[in-house]
């Protein structure tokens, strides 16, 4: 015999159970390619603890490293989709849903940390480069820091003339791509997991990026010439899927653009602080650290400028513009 549950009691349950719990969250997903002793990954987690932080817990960021849902181009891919919340990848890699965003790619564009952040947090031309990403599925929140990018071969490089005939691995972008066989090299577009296997049997000469994740990857053990060409400024900015942020209440929103400020700060210290115990720990395992004349390099890599400008016209223009008050203003 079945007991009959009084109607107040039972409308009373109902309301119970249909109501949102205080301990209710929602979880995002935050996938990246860096390994976990990167400063990629140092900088997510603080993402991860402010956006939780900050909106009292009703969001937890879940971080996934070292490339488990994808390489780059698939997670920005699935950004766009809504597969995934957020994701931190250089402004390249960004390029192929906003196009003009290879400028950023351009060889020797600024000249050391400051002037890379100030042209990212002034440009108004990138700014207006930014804002067409929300049409294409996802929003830049903030730019983390990557820094620099230079090379690690298996062979000395002091020179253009010691890059030619030999084949570099890089990622797939337009203008690194000009840059690197202005420099001599011939390029092999390959996903990071794959490069350091790639190094060590002989399929590529050695590859390029920066020392946090030359140092992460741990490429020097097996292509053990990393010099310091600084060829392009490569920071990381993260973004957030459109259709996520579109989900967001006002407040959650302005909770996880505080958080990605928060982590930018520290992601641009730590990269910049961490550089030369980087090298330094490289050189002690065995890398052989060197420092070339840059300007054979920047004399190698001129056409690409002229290359860029025959197809992007007038922002070439409107970004040197931008770079050119940078360093006046940083002297």
């Amino acid at each position: 015999m079945n007991a009959k549950i009084p109607s107040t009691v039972a409308l009373a349950l109902a309301a119970l159970l249909a109501a949102p719990t205080s301990d209710a969250q929602t979880v995002l997903k935050f996938s990246h390619t860096d390994q976990q002793e990167g400063g990629r990954q140092s900088a997510a987690m603080l993402f991860a603890r402010k956006v939780e932080e900050l909106t009292q817990g009703r969001y937890k960021v879940q971080v996934y490293c070292c490339s488990q849902l994808g390489n780059d181009p698939k997670n920005i891919e699935q950004l766009a989709l809504g597969g995934i919340d957020f994701t931190v990848s250089s402004t390249g890699s960004y390029a192929p849903h906003v196009p003009t965003l290879n400028l950023m790619m351009l060889p020797y564009l600024v000249d050391g940390f400051e002037q890379g952040w100030k042209l990212y947090d002034e440009s108004k031309w990138l700014r207006t480069q930014f804002d067409k990403a929300p049409a294409k599925g996802f929003r830049f929140l903030a730019t983390w820091e990557a820094g620099f990018r230079n090379m690690t071969t298996k062979e000395p490089l002091g020179s253009p003339a010691d890059a030619k005939g030999k084949k570099l691995r890089t990622f797939p972008n337009e203008m690194m791509r000009w840059t690197l066989e202005a420099v001599g090299f011939s390029i092999q577009i390959m996903p990071l997991p794959e490069v350091y296997l790639a190094i060590q049997q002989g399929a590529v000469a050695g590859q390029e990026n920066p020392v946090d994740t030359i140092f992460s990857n741990k490429f020097y053990e097996v292509a053990p010439h990393v010099t310091l060409t600084q060829h392009v400024y490569s920071p990381i900015p993260l973004t957030i899927s459109e259709k996520t942020w579109q989900k967001l209440a006002p407040a959650d929103q302005a909770a996880v653009v505080e958080a990605a400020r928060i982590a930018a700060q520290h992601s641009r210290q730590f990269v910049r602080a961490i550089e030369d115990k980087q090298l330094a720990a490289m050189a002690a395992k065995g890398a052989k650290v060197a420092r070339p004349a840059v300007g054979p390099f920047r004399e190698a890599v001129q056409p690409v400028y002229a290359k860029a400008k025959d197809k992007y016209g007038a922002d070439v223009d409107a970004l040197l513009a931008d770079a050119t008050l940078v360093r006046k203003a940083t002297k």
